[in-house]
């Protein structure tokens, strides 16, 4: 679609190409012409993103950058400044949890093929991302790099994305492996899981990466497991990955992640990276080296680890391996795509993945849509009417070439039509680039940021509002927006709440006394507390950071240009007393006892105590109230769903699941069916419900259409610690279809002893 079909196809089956037994050989021989210095070189940074170079054997160094949003500027070998003066702009993309939103594979893979060229056309090998750990709090300060509660969607996410990266030929490297779900002490903080929440839950994204996606790299994460850093761990990134998994890509630590030379040695990192231009004192290149020099580490482990350094070069087809007469393996330049900057393809793709992101959470009386000539003067609130967010969140951070704003969206529709006022409200961080300096500091534990309120902001915000407040009683319509933005979804620390900052639970409040009609749309990485007003607000809307399009996608739904077919990735609380964390954690962690100070190097230790129940498994498994449901969101239009049927394979277990859907409004729109499995009498450490698989279906008004939908057999296993493995579960099991996982439309009883196929209404067909 951007590029030559063919020369897509061409580059993702060099890609994904299989290292033979000759190519194996050649490797071999190649390491066998490396002294150890040179392989100790090819191991840790040399710059702050590229690995040393071997020059006397034609081996390149390995080039990085953060993702995954976009590609980061350049910066010098040494030091977190620009390298040339210049920030290279380039696209800026939805964030991961935008991106999940779409609950659409597709358009999420073209959004990677987008990073891809990109990452091509800037010079890079490996693009640092997807980012896709588990969202297990709100509070978490990266939630909005992730994907999703839900493994199955963030892993489906996550593997689209991938290959969307890849097929331009560029490595992706999905990120942080794994239980890396808070910011708070993450260096230092320790994490204990039992088995099943750990298979289950947080691993699954990864593996689907890793085997659907066919990502070429992996990226250790910061905290601990069970003692162990987890860039050095050889009970969980060993064992899982290496051993159970059989994958032989690239593991790259975090930036900063490694610590000791012995362990990462001896471990599955390949790859040593960190944020300081100490370059030789890092854990694998001079302390590894004496390591190695003292027989502490054998050599054949470094061999391991270029090894799979090399494979990942072939791959990308950035070199090319051959023999010369002496029979000893050489290395030439291989053949790789150029890629492209800031096209308008790409803008067009990630319009269209920002259209999709949108989430209509509620739209009492069709307040929305307003189209245009539907009112003369309109009024816009919210100091995040008028922010961009692209340069600021920590990593994630990318210069883009342009950012459209909602207020310039609305105004790019709106403007001939009617009248697009705004006021500010409310004040908002500040809309500049992150201090260039926090990356050097990004390894300290934070101390968090001074949010307090002093009382001359306290009377700036009074008056803002009640400015606002007055004007909006004038207006025909009225939109707020806001949300959070980079002072508070960002890395190196976590929120100390769901809250709405800047006072803007007073400022809709007011509005809605002013004017009951003021739609009110939230900008934000996770969820926020809408306790204040949810009930009084007749439309609500939600979309995460939407890339540089998100404006003009956020005013094509609001108008009605587009019709809202985002659903949640992720649940949205009542309150943060009410999320499982809360309820049965204690995080952000507790403080280590002296035995175990006396055996691993961290500062906290945090037990998720939750176990499988995170996000809606908890929810609905203990009926505990929300705001909004996994996996909702609404259209404006209606869907019915008229009935659903399975097929089933030798065992009786379905297959796949057909599922007939009707739209009874009157505008064409897009319905996600979502199909949740779950035991018929779950046990008291059971779900009710998994989201087992979902699809798209597009419907004008009054058309009747079918969907198809492949039922994993993944959805009828649990995971035995036992046993360490996976097993079928009970014979008798309920597929419920539906709209949400609490807003489900159909129900079909299966059971492993059946060979028959049962209809909704439970008739058996032959």
């Amino acid at each position: 679609m951007i590029q030559n079909s063919a020369k897509q196809n061409t580059v993702k089956q060099n890609s994904m190409k299989n290292i033979n037994s000759n190519t194996n050989r050649q490797i071999e021989s190649l390491i066998g012409q490396l002294t150890l210095d040179e392989k100790i070189a090819m191991i840790h940074g040399s710059e702050l993103f590229r690995t040393g170079a071997v020059p006397r054997l034609g081996i390149p160094a390995l080039v990085f950058s953060d993702g995954p949003m976009g590609v980061r500027q350049d910066f010098r070998p040494d030091g977190w400044t620009s390298a040339d003066g210049s920030k290279k702009p380039t696209s800026y993309l939805p964030s991961g949890s935008a991106l999940a939103a779409t609950w659409d594979p597709d358009i999420i893979e073209m959004a990677g093929l987008v990073l891809g060229e990109e990452t091509r056309a800037r010079g890079k090998d490996v693009i640092l991302g997807p980012s896709l750990n588990i969202k297990r709090t709100p509070l978490c300060g990266r939630n909005f790099e992730y994907m999703s509660e839900d493994p199955l969607l963030a892993g489906t996410a996550a593997s689209a994305m991938i290959r969307g990266i890849q097929s331009a030929g560029t490595a992706a490297c999905p990120k942080h492996f794994a239980l890396n779900s808070q910011e708070t002490e993450r260096l230092w903080v320790n994490v204990e899981i039992d088995d099943r929440a750990l298979y289950e839950i947080y691993l699954p994204a990864f593996r689907a990466a890793l085997e659907e996606g066919g990502a070429l790299t992996l990226m250790g994460s910061y905290n601990l497991y069970r003692g162990q850093h987890l860039c050095e761990s050889r009970n969980l990134t060993e064992k899982v990955v290496r051993n159970e998994w059989n994958w032989d890509g690239l593991i790259v630590s975090d930036w900063g992640g490694t610590h000791h030379a012995v362990p990462a040695g001896l471990g599955p990192l390949d790859v040593d990276m960190s944020v300081t231009p100490d370059f030789d004192d890092y854990p694998m290149a001079e302390p590894l080296k004496a390591a190695v020099k003292a027989g502490k580490v054998p050599e054949s482990a470094v061999d391991l680890k270029i090894s799979h350094i090399l494979k990942l070069m072939l791959r990308l087809g950035k070199i090319a391996l051959d023999s010369n007469e002496d029979g000893e393996t050489t290395v030439s330049k291989g053949i790789r795509p150029a890629g492209s900057l800031n096209t308008p393809q790409h803008q067009m793709l990630l319009l269209e993945a920002a259209r999709e992101a949108v989430v209509l959470l509620k739209n009492e009386g069709s307040i929305l849509p307003v189209e245009p000539g539907s009112c003369e003067r309109i009024l816009v609130v919210g100091a995040g009417a008028d922010r961009t967010h692209s340069n600021g969140g920590g990593s994630a951070e990318v210069a883009a070439l342009y950012e459209i704003t909602p207020l310039d969206g609305l105004r790019n529709i709106l403007g001939g039509a009617c009248q697009v006022d705004w006021l500010p409200g409310c004040e908002a961080g500040a809309d500049k680039a992150q201090d260039a300096s926090w990356q050097e500091k990004s390894l300290e534990t934070s101390e968090g940021r001074d949010r307090s309120v002093d009382e001359a902001t306290k009377l700036r915000r009074k008056e803002l509002r009640e400015a606002a407040a007055a004007a909006a009683a004038d207006y025909d319509r009225v939109i707020f927006i806001g949300g959070l933005d980079h002072d508070y979804d960002l890395e190196g620390q976590d929120r100390d709440s769901i809250e709405l900052p800047y006072g803007q639970d007073e400022l809709i409040c007011a509005l809605l006394d002013a004017n009951p009609n003021t739609a009110v749309i939230l900008v934000s990485g996770s969820p926020v507390s809408m306790e204040a007003w949810a009930d009084r607000a007749k439309a609500v809307v939600w979309c995460s950071y939407a890339g540089m399009e998100g404006g003009n996608a956020l005013a094509e739904v609001l108008t009605g240009e587009v019709d809202p077919s985002g659903k949640l990735p992720e649940t949205f609380p009542r309150s943060l007393e009410e999320t499982p964390a809360a309820v049965f954690g204690d995080f952000p962690g507790r403080p280590l006892t002296d035995a175990e100070h006396a055996r691993m190097d961290a500062h906290l230790t945090q037990t998720y105590r939750e176990g499988i129940f995170v996000g809606y498994r908890y929810y609905d498994r203990f009926d505990a109230p929300v705001r909004f449901s996994f996996g909702h969101g609404l259209s404006y239009t209606d869907f019915e769903y008229l009935e659903a049927s399975t097929m089933t394979g030798p065992d009786g277990l379905p297959t796949s699941l057909r599922v007939t859907v009707k739209n009874t409004g009157g505008r064409p729109g897009t319905e996600i069916v979502q199909v949740y499995a779950g035991k018929a009498s779950p046990d008291e450490e059971d779900p009710v419900r998994e989201l087992a698989a979902f699809g798209r279906i597009e419907l004008y008004p009054g058309e009747t259409g079918s969907i198809t939908l492949k039922i994993p057999a993944a959805a009828f296993m649990q995971f035995d610690p036992k046993a360490h493995a996976f097993v079928r579960t009970v014979p008798d099991h309920i597929l419920s279809i539906g709209s949400s996982s609490r807003d489900i439309r159909l129900s079909i009883p299966v059971s492993a002893e059946a060979d028959k196929i049962h209809n909704t209404n439970g008739e058996e067909n032959v």
